[in-house]
């Protein structure tokens, strides 16, 4: 079997080294393509691979076509979205992810974000504490579930609002369950958007919703640029300088918002959600093992097409 390793954004070398054990342990040939400044050396690389992992990276019907022997692509992460699954369906070829993988280093960087917005991005000047503080949940997957850990330590109030998961589900965790996130906007001090990205939850987030936050409220994004309204933040931030928002996404305004309003916005350099040594081994060797698990055994357990 040929596998190949896409990442225009590499994985960390403990990560590759973690892929290269598996692959090797199991008789794989493991190519490794990083940081390719085309689309063309993409499809180059993927002439003759049975298997693909990759991170952020666009994976199309264009890709798939020039790869003829590919069966599996496997994402290295909790979202999808860079991989076209309706071309994956149509090619016979297998989508899957690696959830979980990517979680508890996704809600550590919320929390350091709640913080430097909680003290005034570190301005000298008199801040805010994370205690007693309550904070939504919009979707209660497993970042938001690593999230509400860490925030219960902080001594915040954690609140959940998510129609698929159950509220006996939610509150065994000791987060009070919302059936509407509209309620949660009013309540929280923080809320945290965990939303994948689909028809229903695009720009799900605007003017009308963001509007009900309560004064001083910050609104956190680690998801994807798309569920939140541009415009509506815009004239959030226009209108209610008591309103921060920050996020692991930047956006087409993302530029914009920082220069009129430096002191209430904040996004990190590039998304670093899952940016850490630990995450890095886990979803890569999360990837290889469920691409010998496919081969071996016609383990699907983690498919999403």
């Amino acid at each position: 079997m040929k596998i190949l390793v896409a990442t225009e954004k590499p994985f960390a070398p403990a990560a590759v080294d973690s892929i290269r054990e598996v692959f090797t342990e199991a008789g794989y040939e493991l190519r490794l393509l990083e940081k390719y400044p085309s689309r063309d050396d993409l499809l180059a690389a993927v002439a003759d691979v049975d298997a693909l992992i990759v991170r952020s990276d666009k994976i199309d019907g264009g890709v798939m076509s020039a790869a003829p022997n590919l069966k599996i692509v496997v994402r290295a992460g909790a979202g999808y979205d860079n991989i076209n699954l309706a071309d994956a369906t149509s090619h016979g070829i297998v989508v899957e992810n690696t959830p979980g993988q990517n979680a508890n280093a996704v809600a550590e960087l919320v929390i350091g974000m709640m913080v430097y917005m909680a003290r005034g991005k570190f301005n000298g000047k008199p801040g805010t504490e994370l205690k007693g503080k309550k904070l939504g949940l919009h979707a209660y997957g497993n970042v938001p579930r690593n999230l509400a850990r860490i925030a219960q330590g902080f001594g915040m109030e954690v609140f959940a609002a998510d129609p698929f998961i159950s509220a006996e589900d939610i509150e065994k965790d000791g987060v009070t369950s919302l059936d509407n996130y509209e309620a949660m906007y009013e309540m929280c001090d923080y809320v945290s958007l965990h939303l994948p990205l689909v028809d229903s939850t695009r720009r799900l987030i605007n003017y009308r919703l963001l509007r009900t936050m309560k004064p001083g409220a910050t609104l956190l994004n680690s998801a994807r640029a798309e569920v939140v309204c541009e415009e509506g933040i815009k004239m959030m931030l226009a209108e209610r300088p008591d309103f921060k928002f920050a996020s692991d996404i930047s956006s087409g305004i993302s530029a914009e918002l920082v220069e009129r309003f430096p002191a209430n916005v904040y996004f990190t350099p590039k998304k670093m959600g899952a940016q850490t040594k630990e995450a890095n081994v886990n979803s890569g060797k999360a990837a290889a093992t469920q691409i010998v698990g496919f081969f071996t055994e016609g383990d699907t357990t983690f498919k999403v097409n």
